[in-house]
């Protein structure tokens, strides 16, 4: 694995892009800090870190800052994100499976530049109506319950968080966050073509990481602080290692988890050729909707919660209400109902039974022991309704973990967030994305993968999938080892 990282390095192509890629990454950190003009930036970082930052349960302003890298803690231009720009494609996506115009457009030769144009035009808009909200928020923060407790800092501070309201500070805010979305739109796209991995996707990554450090640092001060430290807090910290260790490996095997289904193809005399005659499979994801589902789910759970803040701000019946809807037992009861709508919702959306067996028959191809046509189409719908219980069970499992983290260890909302939910699955997501895409190019100039020790030839071509399949265990059984000598020295140090 280490000669893999060694020789990326000696292919030019994917050296300058790996490169190109860190220097946009350095970029969206730096936009990360460049507060908005008229916002206090001490008051609402304070706020974050001895409010947010040490809840007991997980609220909307802190998942915010998670996926914005800590930009919103900041106040900073990019504290949007790229969120709004992944809801106006979704937006588009779920629109072409519903508006026959839209579908008939996507078809079409160009069709899809469009529909990303209207994508773009609809993320401005987005961007325009949230940056809106959060300046009327940052102006009233008293009122609004997603800074409860704001209003005892800025008394400590003896400062207001804007203090300047008016729709001048408005009218800046919303063109300054557009902007920095408009422009985190535009490093995604370069990453995509010019560095390596999914560019959106990786911003999103890179800054659910860069709240790592935070995470670790409060949840370590959490466990030893000298109130609640105990003769079994060693042994807490190795289980906690331990039980993340778990919880990323069953991420990353569902993640790639499959059914492959056999496909034979029947043999076809054209002219003097013969073609056909071969055996394939279709791969049925048993996670088909990634994250999707999750990021439904906490999409509406939020918006009722986040309006009610702003239509009623000043009801303790409403805040209650919001409260329930953000965090706690009946949120996660409703992420759970959500997540296995959405699940087969999204199934359904794109999965398509009847042209894949079409497609099939017109090829000549077949599933053993099932008749072409309308029973392949209803074996591949049970199948992937199947495959989807089990899909949307783990994404319920993911999504649950970090409230039971929370109330069995008591660790603050920022560290429970790396043991499940929507993060976890976004960064084991997109890192396998880029290995794959990394090795993809390690292969094409015949050097080692991350789990191939040898340099490939033509002759080991055929035999490299038993090869890979034991390499995968011996790196698996490694980290076992590795992580258990951590958790003996950490009991070591504390014992001295």
């Amino acid at each position: 694995m280490l000669s893999a990282f060694v020789n990326i390095f000696k292919i030019p192509e994917l050296r300058s892009r790996i490169l190109f890629t860190l220097g946009v990454i350095i970029i969206i950190r730096l936009g990360s800090a460049i507060p908005t003009p008229g916002v206090n930036p001490n008051v609402l970082g304070e706020f974050f870190r001895t409010v947010v930052d040490q809840q007991a349960q997980g609220s909307v302003v802190g998942m915010l800052n998670l996926f914005s890298g800590g930009a919103l803690e900041n106040c900073a231009i990019f504290s949007l994100s790229v969120m709004p720009y992944i809801s106006a494609s979704i937006m588009m996506q779920l629109l072409t499976t519903v508006v026959p115009t839209l579908g008939k457009l996507a078809r079409e030769e160009g069709g899809r530049q469009k529909l990303t144009q209207y994508a773009r035009m609809l993320t401005v808009l987005l961007c325009l109506f949230q940056g809106y909200l959060l300046a009327i928020g940052f102006e009233n923060p008293e009122s609004i319950p997603l800074l409860h407790g704001i209003h005892g800092i800025i008394e400590k501070l003896g400062s207001p968080l804007v203090p300047e309201p008016g729709w001048g500070f408005r009218l800046i805010t919303m063109i300054s966050l557009t902007t920095g979305t408009l422009l985190l739109m535009w490093l995604g796209e370069q990453i995509s073509d010019k560095g390596i991995g999914n560019g959106v996707s990786l911003i999103i990554t890179i800054g659910i990481l860069a709240r790592l450090p935070a995470g670790l640092v409060q949840g370590w001060s959490k466990l030893i602080s000298p109130s609640s430290i105990t003769a079994s807090s060693p042994f807490l910290i190795a289980l906690l290692l331990l039980f993340l260790f778990g919880v990323i490996a069953t991420t990353v095997a569902m993640t790639q988890a499959m059914r492959k289904i056999t496909i034979h193809y029947a043999k076809q005399v054209r002219g003097n050729r013969i073609y056909g005659g071969q055996t394939s499979f279709l791969p049925l994801k048993v996670n088909y909707a990634g994250v999707m589902p999750i990021i439904f789910a906490q999409a509406i759970l939020l918006f009722p919660s986040t309006l009610i803040g702003f239509l009623v701000p000043n009801s303790a019946t409403a805040a209650r209400i919001a409260n329930s809807l953000s965090a706690g037992s009946l949120y996660y009861a409703l992420s759970v109902v959500l997540i296995f709508f959405f699940s087969y919702f999204w199934v359904a959306t794109q999965f398509n039974p009847v042209q894949i067996a079409d497609d099939l028959k017109k090829h000549g191809g077949f599933i053993p022991g099932i008749r072409p046509g309308a029973p392949t189409s209803e074996f591949l719908d049970y199948s992937m309704t199947r495959l989807t219980l089990a899909g949307a069970v783990f994404l319920s499992i993911l999504a649950v973990l970090p409230m039971v983290v929370q109330n069995l260890l008591g660790i603050p909302a920022i560290t429970a967030q790396f043991f499940g939910g929507t993060s976890l699955l976004i960064v084991v997501g997109v890192i396998l994305d880029t290995m794959r895409q990394t090795e993809t190019y390690l292969l094409q100039r015949n050097y080692d993968g991350f789990l191939k020790k040898r340099k490939l030839s033509k002759a080991t071509v055929g035999t490299i999938s038993s090869d890979v399949a034991k390499e995968r265990t011996l790196v698996w059984i490694y980290t076992f080892i590795g992580i258990l000598v951590i958790a003996g020295i950490t009991v070591s140090l504390f014992k001295k």
